[in-house]
């Protein structure tokens, strides 16, 4: 533990007023049978939150055990089966993403079979989701913004601890949240998402803002 930590901890441990609500850290035996059981390696930044700062609450989806299971709070738009898979950069399906949607099957493909167009329909509608839900690969939803968006923290692979938008509500796309969207848009890490507010990291101008 650094100097500087403890001596946070100390005066706040001193002072009840200022002390932050919250679930306490995890301890390194819960985090790593967190680990192990979700089958990932928790990104720097987010693994010493957790045990220094943590398990999350208002500012990020807590990480519980319930009955011996470990999850995120309320997390259900993140699949189980493939957390432990790399998290995709948006660009590496871009290609992928349009082909599916040439091959979505029309009504007039078979003007006299009913019953065909909606088996082939409902086919390509479910290749159309897993291939949808695989956009979120070895990711979890940090944070919740309501109408179908949210915050991403990459868990796994070449990205792992950066930090994302998932704005498939309304424009089909997960984009990185970033300091400096005009100078090459390096997605943030989680510890510089801390603190920061999500619709103040998104792209200029072409996204829907928030309406306070």
């Amino acid at each position: 533990m650094t100097r500087l930590l403890r001596a946070v901890r100390a005066r706040l441990a001193a002072d009840p007023v200022r002390r932050p609500t919250g679930p306490p850290p995890l301890t390194e035996a819960e985090t790593a049978e967190a680990e192990a059981q979700l089958g990932v390696t928790f990104p720097p930044e987010y693994r010493r939150h957790l045990l220094e700062v943590s398990a999350g609450g208002e500012a990020f989806a807590r990480l519980e055990r319930t009955e011996g299971v470990w999850w995120w709070t309320d997390n259900t738009a993140t699949r189980r089966d493939l957390l432990a898979l790399p998290f995709p950069h948006p660009d590496s399906y871009d290609e992928a993403d349009d082909a599916l949607l040439l091959r979505e099957p029309r009504a007039e493909d078979c003007p006299d079979d009913e019953e065909a167009f909606s088996r082939a329909w409902t086919a390509w509608d479910d290749e159309a989701g897993e291939f949808e839900d695989r956009k979120t690969a070895g990711a979890v939803v940090l944070k919740e913004h309501g109408c179908g968006f949210a915050t991403l923290l990459a868990l796994t692979g070449p990205l792992a601890g950066t930090v994302w938008w998932d704005g498939r509500a309304t424009c089909d796309l997960i984009v990185p949240l970033s300091l400096d969207h005009a100078g090459g848009v390096r997605p943030v890490t989680f510890g510089e998402w801390l603190g920061r507010d999500s619709w103040d990291l998104l792209p200029p101008d072409s996204w829907p803002r928030r309406r306070d």
